[in-house]
Formats: structure tokens, sequence, C-alpha cells
């Protein structure tokens, strides 16, 4: 196919572009890239291009981008590429390594892993592609913060990558202070280019691309639908009777949950569909990863057949990370790994033939990005989840007699084919990013007056909704932990602690992380565990999918020795699930009122669908709000978990024991007349006061420099990150009428 015949896209390439389009064999060029040629190559616009996984994005910004790149040979610019993960830096360099090895143009990849010599190599002569991601950028401006105009001076274009990733985020604040920063620094607007799969509000992804006339940003999304083959397998806890002795010779049964069962059940139906096919896994956990790694390899032992299972998750050591993906990419052998949301983004591991979810997707964008994974070249998508309910008696939840965690799936499945995606979060101030960027750009000016930190980083920047007094207290906090000091001639000076937070390696990341045990085994490290679960020596572990046996502790240098072993449970790992959409319990409201079955849920799935479906009509809670259950009152919303929360915080306020259950709000020790008349009491009450109702909120430190933070300001920064107190007046108004 005659590409200048078919495609004026194409004729816009540099002539060298071209000649590598056909060396590719391509016949054609995608949507995405037909959308972006155009309006990339005229190099003044800022560009979201949304598409779907697989779709030619990178390609879609980088050929029109390396093409105005060599309008000015043998002179060549320079591109800052920032990605939010070192695995995705790596997948790219290949790629961008061969699309511009006959091009004289250079690709510099850049993070903790990459070589002083190689990164000296772009700082000396800044030209070509930068890849990088937001704590290397940091670590730029804190050691080499006179040399940024220099080296940002012919910085042509900004792209960046899993752009849903950054949103709403401390990380994604700290991106665009910097680059906002840099175009300070070089006293030019520079034209920024976006990268996504899962955008649901291109309005909010715009504002965060250009926080300043974001309404000029061109949006290019890329049609395209894609089959999809699916099917929810529904698992229910069993019990085993046990009989238990009592005084006179008689005996009781005592029911007692065999969850195991269950796992082995999922196992052997992942074992028996997925093997001889590559596939990914996603089991939200680490402990599940392990958990399901090793049971997939054990019947691969027993079997005597290669094993085609692996691990892959965050504590896993980067060498464990890459010999899987590098598995899965090697196509001459089937591999399947087991995983959490490492591998959800955009790492190349090519084309999967299907997704498994164990368990509830923490929500359905990702669950969007996880299904791009399989499906590609005109393939079906194959999605199959796997939902485990609990075996119920008259004592059970209202949330296991509901099958919520069934449910949920279901409608999450259903928004997905709407194609409905969660927005992002955009209301929290960051004030724990705002004190880490104002200790940066100290360090990058040598020292600032208080007036124009204020404008760099919130008059023009992206603290915008921080206002002057706000501004004060927080430098005024920072004083006072001596993270700095004010000279005489008024530029603010690192304090001593403050030297020492900006002078440790820690200090590039916004976000917390916490001190962990290194695991060795025979000298190799195989990951870390987190220090709040330690485990003791001659105990028995699962980690990266292999049994072993603790040998020795170091506590001093943190190191866990291990040596093989035949036994071992899956160790504990921190961490919580996602927070739940309004739309998505609405969604399963609307379900649970309706009369029809979707056609994706196998037998026991439908079983299970149905019960819940009887019992919420048998609670009639199509008409009611509130119903009792034990001592426990339920209070149905029918929405988020911000709205919940809120409600929560209010009841709790209001002298109730209040809790966030999911499905609905739990109280104690109530009856539903007296909540009710309750709540009727706290809607007529005085108005809600924001900041005092997150004044009654105990542990409100949940960002890396919150413990700065005078008691006002971290009042202030829940109450705009956390709370909905519309959301929850509203919903207690309709629980009311």
């Amino acid at each position: 196919m005659d590409q200048g015949e078919n495609s004026a896209s194409f004729d816009l390439l540099n002539v060298k572009i071209q000649k590598w389009i056909w060396q590719q064999g391509w016949t054609d060029l995608r949507e995405a890239q037909e959308l972006a040629i155009g309006p990339i190559l005229s190099g003044d616009e800022d560009i979201i291009i949304s598409s779907g996984t697989a779709s030619g994005k990178t390609e879609a910004a980088f050929l029109p981008i390396i093409s105005k790149l060599l309008e000015n040979e043998p002179v060549i610019n320079s591109v800052l590429h920032i990605s939010p993960l070192r695995a995705l830096i790596n997948d790219q360099f290949s790629r961008m390594e061969l699309l511009c090895r006959n091009m004289d143009i250079q690709v510099v990849p850049w993070h903790g892993d990459i070589s002083t010599s190689k990164k000296r190599k772009f700082f000396d002569n800044p030209r070509g592609i930068l890849l990088i991601t937001p704590e290397s950028l940091e670590a730029i401006f804190v050691n080499y913060g006179s040399n940024i105009p220099r080296v940002f001076k012919k910085l042509s274009y900004i792209v960046v990558d899993e752009l849903h990733s950054f949103i709403g985020t401390e990380r994604g604040r700290q991106l665009q202070s910097l680059l906002h920063r840099i175009e300070i620094s070089v006293n030019r607007r520079i034209p920024r280019i976006g990268l996504s799969a899962t955008i649901s509000d291109m309005q909010i992804a715009s504002f965060f691309l250009r926080p300043v006339n974001s309404s000029n940003v061109l949006s290019l999304t890329a049609s395209g639908s894609q089959e999809l083959k699916l099917i929810i397998k529904g698992y229910m806890d069993s019990a085993l009777e046990i009989a238990l002795p009592l005084k006179d010779g008689d005996f009781i049964l005592q029911k007692e949950s065999l969850p195991k069962r269950e796992a082995e059940e999922i196992a052997d139906s992942l074992f028996q569909t997925l093997r001889g096919t590559s596939n990914l896994i996603f089991a939200n956990s680490r402990a599940n990863v392990e958990k399901y790694a090793d049971a997939l390899r054990t019947r691969c032992e027993e079997m005597r057949v290669p094993n085609e299972f692996w691990a892959h998750h965050g504590s896993l050591s980067k060498e464990l990370r890459e010999e899987a993906e590098k598995a899965i990419k090697d196509k001459s052998r089937p591999v399947t790994i087991v995983c959490t949301s490492t591998l959800e983004l955009g790492i190349d591991i090519g084309a999967v033939t299907s997704i498994a979810q164990v368990g509830i997707p923490p929500s359905v964008s990702s669950l969007r990005q996880r299904l791009g994974r399989s499906g590609r070249r005109g393939e079906p998508a194959i999605l199959r989840i796997y939902i485990r309910e609990n075996e119920t008696s008259i004592k059970s939840t209202i949330e296991d007699q509901l099958r919520v965690e069934l449910v949920q799936a279901i409608a999450m499945i259903r928004l997905l084919i709407n194609n409905w995606l969660e927005p992002p979060s955009n209301g929290s101030l960051h004030l724990s990013t705002l004190v880490q960027q104002i200790l940066s750009l100290i360090a990058q000016c040598g020292g600032i007056t208080a007036s124009q930190a204020w404008r760099i980083l919130c008059e023009t920047g992206p603290f915008g909704n921080i206002d002057t007094n706000t501004f004060i207290k927080l430098l005024r906090c920072m004083g006072q932990h001596d993270l700095l000091i004010q000279a005489s001639d008024g530029l603010l000076l690192h304090g001593k602690a403050g030297e020492k937070i900006v002078n440790h390696f820690s200090f590039y990341t916004v976000f917390m992380t916490g001190q962990e045990y290194r695991l060795v085994a025979e000298g190799k490290t195989l990951g870390t565990l987190p220090i709040e679960r330690p485990v003791s020596e001659g105990s028995l572990i699962i980690f990266g999918g292999r049994r072993w046996r603790v040998l020795n502790i170091d506590d001093q240098h943190k190191i866990i020795e291990l040596t093989a072993a035949k036994g071992g449970i899956p160790p504990s790992f921190t961490g919580v699930g996602g927070i739940v959409h309004d739309y998505v319990r609405q969604e399963m409201y609307s379900m649970y009122r309706e009369t029809g079955i979707p056609a994706f849920l196998d037998a026991k799935a439908k079983e299970l669908f149905l019960e819940g479906r009887e019992n919420f009509k048998r609670y009639h809670l199509e008409n009611r709000n509130i119903i009792s259950h034990g001592n426990l009152c339920y209070l149905f919303c029918w929405a988020g978990d911000r709205v919940q929360d809120t409600v929560v915080i209010l009841l709790n306020k209001f002298g109730l024991k209040a809790e966030n259950s999911g499905i609905a709000i739990t109280v104690s020790d109530i009856s539903p007349a007296e909540l009710k008349n309750k709540i009727k009491n706290l809607i007529s009450s005085s108005p809600v006061n924001g900041l005092e109702l997150a004044r009654s909120v105990k542990n409100k430190i949940s960002e890396k420099y919150h413990p700065l933070l005078a008691s006002d300001l971290l009042d202030y920064e829940y109450c705009s990150a956390r709370l909905d107190i519309v959301g929850a007046l509203n919903a207690l108004s309709r629980i009311c009428h």
C-alpha cells in the first residue's frame, strides 16, 4: 500500500522517518498516528493523545517529534519524555533506540540504575531524547540547579507517558511543579504532549497537563472498539462441620470456614484453563500473588512439566521482575505471570492470550488498563474474573447475604462495557508536596525570597489553590522544624534539618516509603519485605512464587537470609484496596433492582447473584435505606467511599458509632427509627463546617511531610482531599425523605 496515496499525515513526516516506516513493513498508520502527526509538527500546541493499549500512542507522538528534530540538522534539539516507572523507561529506550539508530539522535535513559557516564553524556551535550522519572528530574533540579537553563535551553517538547497515573497524586503535583519550573528557567512555554489509554475526564486531564489555559489543550481520542469475551466465575467458601465435645458426653457441630479450599479450586481452574498459553493473572495483593504463583508452580511440579507460572510485584527485586518480563516476551514458550498492578501500565510484554482477575479489580479504569494487554492485532480480548463469596446462614452479615463482591464485579463490567471510567481526584491541596518543592526550589536557586517562592509555585504555578495566608503558615511550620531559615537579606535558606533532608536520596520522592527487610538467598537479593510484618528465624515463607526457610535475620542491616524449603506461607504485606466511586455503587443498586441476568456469569456465579438479589428484595432495600441486623443498623447511601467516609465522620461527631463497611454504613447499638431521627436532627442543625469536621478525625497523617504541618493546616488538607460534605448531606437528605 502506498502510504503517500492513502495518508496525508505520512507525507508530512521527514523522509528518514518515512523510510523507517517502510522498513518496518507498515501498510498504514494507526488512527492515533494519523490524528497526531499534523498538530505535533506544528510545534506549538499542548496535546493529549488518548488511545487504547498497544494502539501506537508512542509512535503517534515520536514520529512527528523526531521529524521536527530533524528539520534543523545537524543541530538537534532535545525532548523530555517523562514516565512513571523505571521499567517503562527501559522498555521505551529499546523502542526509541531502534527508531533513532540511523538518525544521529541520542536516546538517554536516566534513573538510578543508569551509569553516571551515560547521564553525563546528555548533561554535557543536551540533545536528543531524555527518558526520565519525576524523581530523577527532581534530582537534576536539586543537584544541578544552576545548569537547568543550559540543559533545557533547546527543549522542543515534553512528553508525559501514562498521564492518567499522575493526575490527582502527590507525584503528579510534583511533576506539574517541575515542568513549570523548567519553563520559568528557559523563559518560554514548551509544548506538552500527554499519552494515556484510560482518560475518563478530558477536562481534568487538560487542566493537569496545562493548569493555565487548559482550554487550549488539544484532545485527540482514537476511536476503536474491541471484541470482548468474558466470564465471571463464582466460588463459595464452604464450611466444615467439626464435632466439639460437651461436658455431659454429648457434642455439638461447629462450622469453620475453609477459604483455602476455594483458593485451591480457583488455582485448579487457572491451571487447567491457562496452561499452554501466555496470560496475566491480576491477584490484587502481593500476598495473593505469592499464594497463587506458588499453587500454580506446585501443580507444574506435581505433573512433572516445565513451570509456566511466574510472580511479579513491587517487593520483588528488579532482577526477578525483569526475568519474568523477559520470559513472557519470549513467545517460543507459554508463560503466565501472576501480578499486582506492576504490569498494569504500558511495559511492552507483547500480546497475551487472556487476562484473569482474582477478586474485584481496584477500579474500572484499572480493569480497562489491564484488559488492554489482551486481544491485540484484531483478536478479541479475553477476561476471566474469579469471585469468592462466603457461605451464608441466618447469622451472616448483610454484605455476605447481598453477595456484594460479585455484584460489584458485575457493576464494574457493565460500566466498562459502557465506556465509563472513574474521573481522577483533583481536589487536594498537596501541602506535603509543596513543602518538598519549597526545599527543592531553595536548593536549585541557592536561596529564594518568600515572595519569589510564592509567585513561582502558587501564583503562576500548580499550587494555585493555596492562598497567601496558608503559604505563610506553611513557611512558619517549616521554620519551626528547622527546615528553613531566613537570612538578614530576606532569603530563605535550608535549616540544618532541611539540609539533612535535601541531601538524602529519599528527598526526591514525594510519597512515603517505609523501611523494608532485604531478602537474600545464596547471596542473591530476591526483593524486600515491609518491616511492619517481620518474620522469625526458622519460619517458612513463600516469596517470588517459591518456598523458603528463614536462616537469619539481621535487624541492624535489615537483611533476612533464606534457604530453599518445601513448605511455606505467603508473607503479609501492608496495603489497602481502591476507593469505590459513586457510579459503581449506583450501578450495583440498579443491578439489584433489575430482573435480567448477565450472560457472562457461570452457573455458580448466577446462583450467587440471584441469591444476593433475592436477599435485596427480602430486606426491601429498593424502598428502605435503613435496616437492622443483630446490634447493627445498616445505612444504605448507595454512594462512593468518599461520600460514605464523610457520612461516617458526621455520624461519629454526632455521638454515634459508625463505620464504612463498603456497601453500607453500619451504626452500632441503635434502632432504625432512632437512627433516622438522629439523621434528621443532624441535617437540621447548624451548617457543617468542613475544618471542624476534619478536626474530629484523629489520624490525618497520610503523606510524607504531613507530620510537619500545624494542626489547622492538616485539617485544611484533609478537608480538601478526603471530605465530600455536599455529597454526604445530599445522601442523608435522600434517606430522610
